[in-house]
């Protein structure tokens, strides 16, 4: 078999859940929901404009 520490540690899913749990979760700071707030605002709005346009073009297509 080709690897075969790579596909252990791929596979090791106890191993995977020990590290997390040890790991823990990271504590956020000051500006940091600021920051994903406006980030996912920048993310979002264009999808979203996007998918607005093709609907009003849909329907100006169908009714004009």
């Amino acid at each position: 078999m080709f690897f075969p520490k790579k596909i252990k540690r791929v596979l090791d899913v106890e191993g995977a859940e020990k590290r997390l749990k040890e790991e823990g979760k990271e504590k956020l700071e000051k500006g940091d929901f600021f920051a994903m707030l406006v980030s996912a605002f920048l993310v979002f709005t264009p999808v979203i404009l996007l998918l607005i346009a093709i609907v009003w073009g849909l329907y100006w297509l169908f009714t004009h």
